[in-house]
């Protein structure tokens, strides 16, 4: 974004630090703007009151332009229901800067409604010019990435790594974006990649109009055993032509699609030549047949590997 170093600087470095700087204007704004009550606007301002830095001149032209397109975050409109830590953890001001700067190359059109929530991100139904998307933004104001960076760590693709948060964070996105990317090319059943930046990956929105495709531990499949082929070939493939291992394959990473299964969060998948990702290959088989057993599948876990391997 052009001019984007010196506006990045000249914003406060914490949320902490708007609290105290908010004043009236905004909620007259908001109030004027959405035609609410007051108890209404103070949604996500009446304990905190974080917006001043956007109400000034200097910030509120960019306010202005994604206020209404991120409404299912800020819990606005149709979309009040939206509880306000999902806001407070998730959107920074570096996130907020982030999502902006997608808006303005048309990537992002819209953020609508969480679509699922996790320990290390959040996932958001949204719109482009592409049509529905899903918006994943990873959180920067934990600490939860320093437990997973034995998945960084050891792959050639990622040396030279900084532990600051942030660059654990910005890592991360960089490394499920790449290890999509190369899934897909193998023509792996994973969503596509639309953008990345930052902490945000974009992605196709995998779903119908009414809700998002159900995880497979959450579904009864009508035929386990074909399924089970179908997920022992993803492994398969993963390993001999993308060279990596997913590394966490549960049902809970598996959505169920159009009667298909579809692997999701890649962000932990491995080189083939991590040191563990013998170890992690070993993991992911064993998960999968422990699913098959809900079903009364019987696998040998050596017959599978070999199978797998060869």
């Amino acid at each position: 974004m052009k001019g984007s170093k010196n506006f990045d600087d000249s914003l406060p470095q914490s949320w902490d630090q708007l609290v105290d700087e908010f004043g009236e204007t905004k909620k007259k704004f908001k109030r004027k703007k959405y035609n609410i009550k007051d108890e209404s606007s103070n949604h996500l301002k009446d304990s905190n009151q974080r917006w001043k830095w956007m109400v000034e001149p200097k910030y509120k032209q960019m306010f202005d332009e994604i206020e209404q397109k991120i409404q299912g975050a800020i819990g606005v409109g149709k979309f009040e229901w939206v509880d306000r830590r999902v806001f407070d953890q998730v959107f920074d001001r570096m996130t907020l800067l982030g999502i902006y700067k997608l808006m303005q190359a048309g990537e992002i059109g819209q953020i609508n409604w969480p679509i699922a929530r996790g320990k290390e991100a959040h996932v958001f139904h949204g719109f482009s010019v592409n049509g529905t998307i899903a918006v994943k933004i990873f959180h920067t104001s934990n600490a939860v990435f320093k437990n997973l960076i034995k998945y960084i760590e050891g792959d050639p693709r990622f040396g030279g790594l900084k532990r600051k948060h942030r660059d654990l964070v910005t890592v991360w996105v960089r490394k499920e974006h790449r290890n999509l990317l190369r899934m897909k090319k193998c023509g792996l059943n994973v969503p596509e990649p639309l953008g990345i930046h930052q902490n945000i990956l974009i992605m196709t929105y995998i779903g119908n109009e009414e809700k998002p495709a159900p995880r497979l531990r959450d579904v009864k499949v009508e035929n386990p055993d074909e399924v089970f082929s179908k997920l022992k070939n993803f492994i398969r493939v993963c390993w001999h032509d993308a060279k990596l291992v997913h590394a966490d394959f549960s049902d809970y990473n598996i959505l169920w699609h159009e009667n298909e299964p579809m692997v999701i969060d890649v962000g932990q998948a491995v080189s083939d030549k991590h040191p563990h990702a013998k170890e992690f290959l070993v993991r992911d088989v064993q998960r999968l047949i422990d699913w098959g057993k809900k079903y009364n599948l019987e696998n040998d876990l050596a017959e599978i590997l070999y199978d797998i391997l060869n």
